[in-house]
């Protein structure tokens, strides 16, 4: 029997991993390191995350950085996996994607989030009001920065560069009420299952239970970001993964740190329960040799319906990340750069 190959579009979200011991520049450099080696492969997009007060994450700026990121890339979409709304004046989004689709047109994605990315505190301080940090006031700032764009009343201010640009306006969820603000503003939709898996179905489904035909889309699509580490077998992908699960952890208990090593990963004194609450995190999510992640991900295409996948591999080492997306790129989807 021929072996099932994942050919949807696959891309990459990558959150500049700092690692123990490293600092935010050499994880930045290693994130241009594998925009370039993805966009070589034939990945569809590649986004950055905004987190905030995360030692372990670099992609604080992602305007900047995906400027620096569409600068040494040829082909591959550059974009926010998102940009949280709720930190920023909507102005202030649309000048700075304005400006990245002027200078890289059609290559240029706005993933929309309405989770601040941080704490209430950091959230804060990056706004510096409590005004628009709320939930309720997501759908009239989206609004705002949707007509910015080109929206049918111009008013009194012009954004220059904005106006006119046509960056991809994603909304991003972990839940439903994007799904259905999507579904509404006929809008694609990516959803974060790599983090809230059992979430998943039911967004997916009022996403297009709620869907409209709009000027952006004829029919909904759907993109879903998986957690996936792939190596040559089942065991050194397991080994892989470890620190991941153990920064999680740490962030969970509100004391985040640098990525783990493997080995510290390994060493850690896990309780009972977090071995069990770590063990139905990765449910769902694709972590092997390139047989069980193919299968894996087949599995997850069956569940889902989804239109695209988006794959997070939060790894240690520079060469083990670059590794795994070649060896999904060759055995797993067949050969991304046809």
């Amino acid at each position: 029997m021929a072996r099932r190959v994942i050919d949807v579009p696959l891309s990459v979200l990558d959150l500049a991993p700092v690692a123990a011991g490293a600092s935010a520049g050499e994880a930045l450099r290693h994130t241009t390191e594998l925009a370039r080696r993805t966009d070589e492969l034939g990945y569809h997009r590649f986004w950055v995350a905004e987190h905030h007060n995360m030692p372990a994450i670099a992609s604080s700026a992602p305007a900047v950085l995906i400027a620096h990121l569409a600068a040494h890339t040829s082909t591959i979409r550059l974009g926010s996996g998102g940009v949280m709304l709720p930190n920023h004046a909507p102005l202030v989004v649309a000048e700075q994607f304005g400006t990245l689709d002027a200078l890289h047109p059609g290559r240029i994605d706005l993933g929309i989030g309405r989770a601040p990315g941080t704490d209430q505190v950091t959230a804060l301080a990056l706004r510096r009001t409590m005004e628009g940090l709320s939930a309720e006031g997501f759908p009239r700032e989206l609004a705002d920065l949707m007509n910015y764009f080109g929206g049918d009343e111009p008013g009194p201010i012009t954004a220059t560069p904005g106006r006119g640009q046509r960056p991809a306006v994603w909304l991003l969820g972990s839940s439903g009420f994007s799904a259905q603000l999507a579904g509404a503003l006929g809008l694609p939709f990516s959803f974060a299952h790599h983090f809230s898996a059992q979430n998943t179905l039911p967004a997916l489904a009022l996403y297009r239970q709620s869907f409209r035909p709009s000027r952006w889309l004829d029919e909904p699509y759907a993109m879903v970001a998986v957690n996936a580490v792939c190596a040559e077998t089942d065991e050194r992908a397991e080994w892989l993964s470890g620190p991941a699960g153990l920064s999680f952890l740490r962030l969970r208990a509100g004391r985040p740190e640098p990525l783990a090593s493997p080995e510290e990963a390994a060493a850690y004194p896990y309780t009972d329960f977090e071995r069990e609450f770590l063990a139905q995190r990765r449910q769902g999510q694709a972590t092997g040799s390139p047989e069980t992640v193919r299968r894996q991900l087949g599995d997850l295409l069956a569940r889902t319906g989804a239109d695209e996948l988006m794959l997070n591999t939060m790894v240690y080492d520079i060469a083990d990340r670059v590794r795994s997306f070649e060896l999904i790129a060759d055995e797993v989807a067949g050969g991304l750069r046809r």
